[in-house]
């Protein structure tokens, strides 16, 4: 297994996506890049630490590649906006790739180059060294799963999730 941290806005509309692609065994939502040890969601949304609003995930390489998986994140969030997604404003939610090692950081720059061939304006996705994770609070985990009635989920991630189910219909799981 290998492991991906990636941020593209609010954490709750990336991990249900993730979620549905074979070879990918786990999604966490949390935080990442930041300057303050175990960050609540509370303090990142004040904005004075420096975390963005990421999945970890933990995905089969013979599954689905490193390269397959930053060509879905670029497919489903807009990399052109610098910190926000639609309505949700704010550095966390920032578009990067925390790279884990030098093999990610080089797929990275490609992936990124590669799609620039999809947008009108400039990606500004970052590419940065992976520092320290931190899972979000309970509440967080699994959250449009749980939570399908709520009105961000109805409004935002229900829409996104059939349009990544369209496009992407190929990589998801089975039960997906």
């Amino acid at each position: 297994m290998e492991q991906a941290i990636l941020g593209g806005g609010c954490f709750w509309c990336l991990e249900p996506v993730f979620r549905a692609l074979r070879g990918v065994s786990d999604v966490r939502p949390g935080f990442c890049g930041g300057h303050v040890d175990h960050p609540s969601y509370e303090q990142v949304c004040r904005q004075d630490t420096g975390h963005v609003e990421v999945v970890q995930l933990d995905f089969d390489p013979r599954q689905l590649s490193y390269e397959t998986l930053l060509q879905v994140f670029f497919g489903t969030h807009d990399p052109t906006t610098p910190d926000r997604q639609g309505h949700d404003v704010g550095p966390q939610y920032a578009s990067v790739i925390f790279y884990l090692n030098d093999a990610q950081r080089q797929t990275a720059e490609q992936v990124r180059a590669a799609a620039q061939a999809h947008f009108d304006a400039p990606i500004c996705t970052r590419i940065e060294a992976a520092g320290p994770f931190w899972p979000a609070e309970a509440l967080h985990q699994d959250y449009y799963r749980r939570n399908p009635q709520q009105g961000y989920c109805q409004f935002v991630i229900s829409p996104k999730m059939a349009k990544f189910r369209r496009h992407y219909a190929q990589l998801l799981r089975p039960d997906a």
